[in-house]
């Protein structure tokens, strides 16, 4: 089977349009709101075996990546994912998956991502990379790089009527259409409720910070959120940081600014009443893990487990003891269950040889990495460790930043980015000695030890 090159630049890989990399072709899932099956989850460990390298990846967004699939072997892959409806949901170059909410969110955010994606599906235009971040109380994302952020504002719910003059003009807008209570009702579907909704406040991005609306009650929020990604398809911007303040002004014309919410809670790894957030070790799984993780929900759960943005994955369980037995044949994997685990402070991209940007194993290089910085990691630095500048698994700064090369040394980046000016070249082995040197500190200082570890000379 032909596979159909990159159709633009900003393209993401989905099923039918697989990314060639150094491994071979990398095939990426959106499910949405990260939720699978076990009958799925299976298949994707299926399609791995049969059709790839056996190695799966979760990314930051909470989908799932197959690696070194062949011209030979993406038939097939495509016919087993297909199979099980993780097919694309559209084909027109737009984000396969538009929302990204956290695993412990409520019932009303997941009628949030439904109604949103609903939505999003019928834009024609939408850049891939497009993302809605969906926040409430109990889930929140922290730092993310969304183009809009929807909050469900209140515990409380309230009625329709309940809108602003200004709030109700959006509603009633060509671009809103009335359709977002009907919207709004699908996704709910056995709600009891048909008068009292729950109130939304929205946020665009911004190159300096999300900018806030007042809330609004959900199906007015929808109809505004319409306009907002109307308005992004029509920009030819990438993202909605992008556009010039006249468009972003004439995209908020008549919304009324709010103030920006308490933040959500990020849950760490580890068990949160009876639900189990266990992180893969740098985000890389295989297919025999997979299946695994398809018992455990059967064996433990309902069947079912949701991919997280903390790349790894959350499963409930049925009852308290077994949420007990499941996190403890998490952590006897070699999942990361304890919310103090080093490795959970370094991000790492799979660099070379899966990579063809990567000039070092960055991936092999990362449990090392955690070992040597997990004096650091306890004090609340980050490490990230990079095969190229680009910085996949990790665009913003770190505190620590190891930056890979052709010639096989890392550039150090104190404070920076992959993709900013290395302090100094090194090889991974003079890395890790010059981090000894913290590890038997009771308690470092991360920002003065770095610096002292890194200065010239050894």
């Amino acid at each position: 089977m032909s596979v159909d090159p990159a159709p633009r630049r900003g393209w993401c890989p989905g099923l039918a349009r697989p990314m060639p990399t150094g491994d071979g072709l990398l095939v990426r899932l959106h499910p949405v709101s990260g939720r699978l099956s076990a009958v799925q989850v299976r298949a994707a460990a299926r399609a791995a075996r049969e059709g790839g390298n056996g190695l799966l990846d979760v990314t930051a967004r909470g989908n799932l990546q197959i690696r070194g699939v062949t011209a030979e072997s993406h038939g097939g892959v495509v016919g087993i994912l297909a199979a099980a409806g993780l097919g694309d949901a559209r084909q027109d170059g737009g984000p396969q998956r538009l929302t990204l909410d956290a695993p412990l969110a409520g019932a009303d955010a997941l009628a949030v991502v439904a109604a949103v994606e609903a939505i999003g599906r019928e834009i024609a235009g939408l850049p891939a990379k497009t993302l809605v971040a969906v926040e409430d109380a109990a889930g929140g994302l922290g730092p993310v790089e969304a183009d809009v952020w929807v909050r469900v504002a209140f515990d409380e719910r309230c009625p329709l009527t309940s809108m602003s003059p200004s709030q109700a003009r959006v509603f009633s807008s060509p671009s809103g259409r009335g359709e977002e209570t009907r919207t709004w009702r699908r996704a709910m579907s056995d709600s009891a409720e048909d008068t009292l909704l729950p109130a939304l406040q929205l946020a665009i991005a911004t190159p300096a910070a999300p900018l806030w609306l007042a809330p609004m009650p959900a199906p007015a929020a929808l109809a505004a959120l319409r306009t907002l990604l109307h308005g992004l398809a029509a920009s030819g911007a990438r993202r909605m940081r992008a556009l010039p303040d006249a468009a972003r002004g004439t995209l908020l014309d008549g919304l009324e600014r709010g103030d920006a919410p308490p933040a959500g809670i990020v849950h760490p790894a580890g068990l949160h009443g009876r639900t189990l957030l266990a992180e893969l070790p740098f985000g890389r799984c295989d297919a025999a893990l997979l299946d695994r993780l398809a018992g455990w929900s059967e064996r433990y759960g309902d069947g079912r487990l949701a991919l997280t943005p903390g790349r790894g994955v959350a499963l409930t369980a049925r009852d308290d003891a077994s949420a007990v037995r499941l996190r403890d044949e998490a952590a006897s994997a070699g999942l990361i269950v304890d919310p103090a685990d080093p490795r959970r402070a370094v991000a790492a991209c799979p660099g070379a040889p899966a990579c063809a940007s990567g000039g070092t194993p960055a991936q092999g290089d990362a449990p090392r990495l955690a070992a040597a910085f997990a004096a650091l990691a306890r004090e609340g630095a980050t490490a990230h460790v990079s095969g190229c500048p680009k910085g996949c698994a990790h665009p913003g700064p770190a505190a620590l930043t190891l930056v890979g090369r052709p010639d096989g040394r890392y550039g150090v980046v104190l404070d920076g980015h992959a993709g900013s000016d290395p302090d100094r070249v090194l090889t991974f082995g003079a890395v890790l000695e010059r981090l000894e040197s913290l590890r038997e500190l009771s308690s470092p200082q991360a920002e003065s030890g770095l610096r002292d570890a890194f200065r010239e000379p050894a």
